[in-house]
C-alpha cells in the first residue's frame, strides 16, 4: 500500500493524522534517503501533538524527548555503525512513542509490531510513502485515504 505526498502540506497533513492515532509505546520506523522527508513528517506529528518549541534533527544528540501526550522520543540513528551502539540508548525501555529515523541501523532489533514506513523522493520531487503494517496498527493505519 502507498500514499502519495505531492508537497509539504500533504506531508504535514499525514503527520497530523498520524499524531491523532499515535499511542504510548508505539514504534514508528522511518526509512528513506537523505532529504526524503522523514524529519518533516516527525515535525508535523509533534506540532499536531501540541509541541510549540523547536524540533531539531537529533542527528548528533541521537534522541530528543518531547513532553507531549503521548510522550515522544524522536530518534535518529544515522550516525550509528550497528545495533550494538544503540543498546546504550535504552530505546525499548520507555513507554514513550518512538519515532525512529534510520531504523536499518538496528537490523533485527526493531520490534515486530513497529510500523515501518519508507519515504521515497527528495528535493522538489513528490514523495511516496509505503509501509508494512503490523497487527498493532490495524484499524489505525492508514490514517488518510491511500492511493
Amino acid at each position: 500500500m502507498a500514499i502519495d505526498l505531492p508537497d509539504e502540506a500533504a506531508t504535514a497533513a499525514l503527520g497530523a493524522a498520524m499524531a491523532a492515532v499515535l499511542r504510548a509505546g508505539d514504534v514508528v520506523a522511518l526509512s528513506g534517503a537523505l532529504g526524503a522527508g522523514k524529519s518533516t513528517l516527525v515535525r508535523s506529528m509533534l506540532r499536531a501533538l501540541g509541541w510549540e518549541g523547536e524540533v531539531p534533527s537529533p542527528t548528533f544528540t541521537l534522541v530528543q524527548e518531547y513532553d507531549v501526550t503521548p510522550p515522544v522520543w524522536h530518534i535518529d540513528l544515522y550516525r550509528l555503525n550497528g545495533p550494538d551502539e544503540a543498546d546504550a540508548l535504552g530505546l525499548f525501555e520507555t513507554d514513550a512513542a518512538l519515532l525512529i529515523e534510520w531504523p536499518e541501523r538496528l537490523e533485527d532489533r526493531l520490534p515486530a509490531d513497529a510500523l515501518r514506513l519508507t519515504l521515497s523522493g527528495s528535493g522538489d520531487a513528490p514523495r511516496r510513502l509505503t509501509w508494512n503494517l503490523p497487527a498493532a496498527w490495524k484499524g489505525r493505519w492508514p490514517p488518510l485515504p491511500h492511493s
